[in-house]
Order: structure tokens, then C-alpha cells, then sequence
């Protein structure tokens, strides 16, 4: 059956090549993730927010590993990718950042992310989203890209809102935690040649939390200007 409507990104554009490292501002980049991270992965999910925000766990390293494989397979299959955060000056392993559900013929996807609480304040998950949502956008020439959040991980929300997402609705009890059924923040990124400016304040966020915010196809971190905050670093 014909389509009337061509797809956003031609399908082999992610599987047909192998998935490219990323580098990142701030001595930071990301990477494929390898069999050998597997520990890395475990040791992660030990972590109680990590756990709680991402609805698992992992109770041994055979068990990251066969994520890791899964990962690693989303890229050939064109349904997701995943990079490993790295710090360059000594290739710790930091974090986590992922393009989930991609649709290559719409020319979307969800973005993903957790990094390690001994590094959580340093600007490091915001640099992580805004570069891949970056070349997600421009050399990959995805037309849309989300974050969605429980309205209670105000980390993520803060993440987002410096990433360049901009806030676009919340979906009213739509994920279901270990603590219950939780309301979710939706942040967009969308393939615009002009700015998007948004001056309201969401319904549901407290007077102050967001006065006005600037940004720009997910290339511009932090536009934002939150009263009383300037200069405070966030996760």
C-alpha cells in the first residue's frame, strides 16, 4: 500500500552505520555501550532513585549484560539507541542517555537519561540530553523529541528545562510507580527553524519555579531564568 505521506527519516539511516560517539561540553562525551560495562550497569541500579524513577532493577551482572546486548541490538533494529556517559579525562562511566520508541517514519522518539548520584549537581545530565537531542535533531533530522516525567522527580524536570525542552502538557495518571500512580510532565523538543519562546507558567508548578523560558532545537542548554536560582547548579 503506497504512503501518502514520506517518512521523516528514511529507515537505514541509524542501522546501516555503526552508532557514532558523541562529544559533549564540560570533559564529558558518550558512547556505545560495550558487554564489559555490564558491571557498571549493575552497580547502578543499586541505586534507590535510579530504581524508583525507572521502574527496575537488576539483580545480577549476567542481567546487565543482556541489557547491554538489547541495547546494542535497538541500534541495528532502529527502535532505540543508547549511549554510556563518560567522563574523558579518565573514561569513568557516569550515566546513561537514551533515544526510546523511535519512529523513524514520524521522526520521533523519547529521550531518557540517569547518571550516578556522586555526580548528580554538576550539570552533567543537562549537557548529555542537550547534545544527543542536538544531533538527534540536526544530523539524524528527527522532527520531534520528548521527555516525559513524573510531576514528583523535580531533578528531571530541572533536567529537561535545561536541556532545551520546553514544557508542553502533563498527562493526568499516566505511570505507574512502586509508590502508586503518578502524573507526568511532558517536555518537547521539535525540528523548528525559529525560536520558541513560552512565557506561561504550567498549571500545576508553583508561581516563581518557571517565569519564562528560551529555547532553541535542543542546541541551546539553559535559557531559562528561574528566580532565586542563578548560579545554582542542578542535576
Amino acid at each position: 500500500m503506497p504512503q501518502l505521506v514520506p517518512a521523516v527519516v528514511p529507515a537505514g539511516r541509524l542501522g546501516r552505520s555503526d552508532q557514532p560517539a558523541l562529544a559533549v561540553s564540560a570533559g564529558l562525551f558518550l558512547r556505545p555501550w560495550e558487554l564489559e560495562d555490564a558491571p557498571f550497569v549493575y552497580e547502578a541500579y543499586q541505586d534507590p532513585a535510579i530504581q524508583h524513577w525507572t521502574r527496575r532493577r537488576a539483580d545480577c551482572e549476567i542481567e546487565t549484560r543482556g541489557w547491554i546486548a538489547r541495547w546494542r541490538q535497538g541500534w541495528r533494529a532502529e527502535t532505540d539507541a543508547h549511549w554510556a556517559v563518560v567522563r574523558a579525562h579518565d573514561g569513568a562511566l557516569i550515566g546513561w542517555v537514551a533515544l526510546c520508541s523511535l519512529d523513524l517514519a514520524v521522526g520521533r522518539a523519547d529521550c531518557r537519561y540517569w547518571i550516578l548520584p556522586s555526580v548528580r549537581g554538576q550539570g552533567v545530565a543537562p549537557a548529555a540530553v542537550a547534545t544527543l537531542a542536538s544531533w538527534a535533531l540536526d544530523t539524524v533530522g528527527l522532527h520531534r523529541i520528548e521527555i516525559a516525567h513524573p510531576t514528583a522527580n523535580e531533578a528531571a524536570c530541572r533536567v529537561a528545562l535545561k536541556s532545551g525542552f520546553a514544557p508542553e502538557s502533563t498527562r493526568r495518571s499516566a505511570q505507574l510507580h512502586a509508590d502508586g500512580w503518578h502524573d507526568v510532565h511532558v517536555h518537547v523538543c521539535v525540528q523548528e527553524g525559529a525560536d520558541d519562546l513560552v512565557e506561561e507558567v504550567p498549571p500545576d508548578r508553583p508561581l516563581g519555579h518557571v517565569q519564562r523560558r528560551l529555547h532553541r532545537r535542543g542546541k541551546d542548554r539553559l535559557r531559562d531564568r528561574i528566580p532565586g536560582r542563578q548560579g545554582r547548579q542542578e542535576r
